[in-house]
């Protein structure tokens, strides 16, 4: 089974502004829309995604969510948002209204910090009902964002709340190999492949190196559409020097069995 574990998605109006938009100056390569990410699926071959939400500010967390909540649940996980200027009542209130599984954190978009107090609450408490969460790790468009989302950051998060399941973007540190290396590769969390605007831009040598040293079996695929090609991401790992059992695990097989997806 292929699952992808980053797809965002957006309504069809914001896919639109987002379009102009270019978050984190990177051209969006599909639409951004609903039918655009099923479309992509199955020219793909990729049998569940995660459908990921993201609200910049309080004020939109239970809009998206509310979207996020409708996807088909055939083919997607709803990974819905939250935000540390609601309080941990009103973010997990909105998540289970919704139909929401997991979260996805974005220190970068929503301006919010790993190592934020308010933060911690949180996440404690979607530990506590069993909601895995998808989060940015790593660079952003400048210091003050390259601080909040730290690879240094994530481990003291992780090591914090050992029974949060907890996936981190980008091998632990985009564009921060180095500090990803040092604090997150290793540890218990769980790495995500993407590197957009593709990860065939990485040393695959190191890459191997990375994914061996973590445990290939704790690595899960994932693209970051609309802003990569999944095909081409999964192309790239196909092409990693790695046993077929690891690359069936990395595609899908992994991240099945970490959130118990079964095949439609």
């Amino acid at each position: 089974m292929i699952v992808d574990c980053h797809m965002h998605v957006w309504p069809d109006r914001i896919a639109q502004a987002m379009q102009a938009q270019r978050p984190a100056g990177m051209p969006l390569r599909f639409d951004g829309t609903l039918s655009g990410l099923l479309r992509t699926m199955d020219e793909a071959g990729i049998d569940k995604g995660l459908a990921l939400g993201v609200g910049i500010k309080a004020s939109t967390v239970g809009r998206t969510n509310e979207f996020i909540g409708s996807v088909p649940r055939d083919r997607l996980l709803p990974m819905g948002t939250v935000h540390p200027e609601l309080s941990v009542d009103e973010n997990v209130t909105s998540l289970k209204d919704n139909g929401i599984v997991g979260v996805k954190l974005h220190p970068l978009f929503q301006n919010l910090s790993l190592d934020d107090p308010r933060v911690h609450d949180i996440l404690a408490a979607l530990a506590q009902e069993g909601m895995p969460v998808v989060t940015h790790v790593g660079a952003g468009e400048d210091e003050a964002a390259n601080q909040r989302g730290a690879p240094k950051l994530l481990r003291e998060l992780a090591d914090a709340l050992p029974d949060l399941t907890l996936i981190a973007c980008h091998y632990g540190g985009y564009h921060r190999l180095d500090e990803a290396e040092e604090h997150v590769v290793g540890s218990r969390v769980t790495l995500e492949t993407s590197w957009p605007p593709t990860m065939a831009e990485l040393d695959p040598e190191r890459v191997v190196a990375i994914i061996r040293r973590h445990g290939a079996d704790r690595v899960v695929y994932g693209s970051d559409w609309p802003m990569a090609d999944p095909s081409a991401e999964m192309t790239a790992i196909r092409a990693l020097p790695l046993t077929p059992e690891e690359i069936d695990g990395i595609l899908g097989d992994n991240l099945a069995r970490l959130l118990g997806l079964h095949a439609a």
